[in-house]
């Protein structure tokens, strides 16, 4: 498995240059039911040996354990990743979640944890997971500064804010990047928040690339798998995952890499956060690369695929009503 040396790096923002693609680990120990660790720490291996750079996890995810993975899968690889941290939220040792906590003192003991977690000196991109509406975001960037201060993190990084919090934390530090979802069904980033970024030059890490799957065709496999519990994977959407698969079969490769290419296509300073858990899933999504779009093929596309026509939002309603995002 083996990507093309011409691929160009795509930088994050104020924040550092990047492979096109990166990881996300979370799938790996949470909430998209059992998984194989060796098959997971392959996979950030073979990620790694195709030029993936960044890894991106959280804290909470399986609180703590997926930080863990990662020190494993780099036990013999230091400083072969670029890590993106995500933190705030809590959990419950039934795996509930409780709520965020981004208060300064919160942001610095969350840091220390993750540092001896991964192994690590520093955070390459450190950034709250969610708002805190109880903590004014001036005091949670604040207080991430004076670790920039302190060497303990390199960038800062936002993820799923609107572009007020966006704003109001740019002025505190300058934002690498924000991390949300977007893809052809998930479109509601371009009215307000891309102008934004652009305007303040603030990169984006767009997950979900693939609507958790859905756009690939996958289904959840039992009610472990927290998909099953998302709207659009109990709505009729049949109709969306078999247009795309008529354009990929035009384009002749696979809906998921249309999906990723499209992305990708939407504006050089976004990097696609890939879920994948296993490497036959990471060679698809690296086949993406080599998949080019022209306008008229990208117009062609959001015409078989409007945003419109997805049933169902990406979090069921209480979610949805918290999210910084959508206000």
């Amino acid at each position: 498995m083996t990507t093309q040396p011409t691929i160009e790096p795509r930088r994050l923002g104020s924040g550092p240059e990047v492979f096109p693609l990166a990881l996300g680990c979370m799938g790996m120990s949470d909430l998209y039911g059992p998984a194989d660790e060796r098959e997971s720490i392959a996979t950030i291996h073979a990620a790694l040996d195709n030029g993936i750079t960044l890894l991106d996890t959280g804290d909470y995810y399986a609180s703590g354990a997926n930080e863990m993975l990662i020190a494993r899968a780099l036990k013999d690889r230091p400083g072969k990743a670029l890590l993106s941290v995500k933190f705030g939220a809590l959990r419950g040792p039934d795996g509930a979640w409780l709520g965020m906590d981004l208060r300064p003192s919160a942001v610095k003991d969350a840091l220390a944890y993750s540092l001896k977690r991964l192994g690590v000196d520093h955070i390459d991109i450190y950034r709250p997971g969610r708002f805190d509406p109880a903590v004014p975001i001036e005091d949670t960037i604040g207080a991430i500064a004076d670790l920039v201060t302190a060497g303990y993190v390199r960038h800062i990084g936002l993820s799923e804010v609107g572009v007020e919090t966006v704003r109001r934390a740019n002025a505190v530090h300058a934002i690498s990047d924000l991390q949300i979802e977007y893809s052809l069904i998930s479109r509601a980033p371009e009215v307000k928040i891309f102008p934004a970024l652009a305007e303040l030059g603030i990169g984006l890490t767009a997950y979900g690339v693939l609507s958790r799957g859905l756009l690939a065709g996958t289904r959840p496999s039992s009610p472990a798998d927290f998909r099953a519990h998302l709207p659009r994977f109990s709505a009729g959407n049949e109709a969306v995952i078999e247009a795309l698969r008529h354009v990929a079969e035009e384009k002749e490769c696979t809906p998921a890499q249309l999906a990723i290419a499209w992305v990708l296509a939407r504006g050089k300073s976004i990097v696609a956060l890939i879920g994948a858990r296993r490497r036959p899933q990471l060679e698809e999504a690296l086949g993406a690369l080599h998949v080019h779009l022209s306008r008229n093929e990208i117009a062609t596309l959001e015409a078989a695929i409007p945003a419109s026509a997805v049933v169902g939002t990406r979090y069921p309603a209480p979610v949805m009503a918290s999210l910084d995002s959508e206000r």
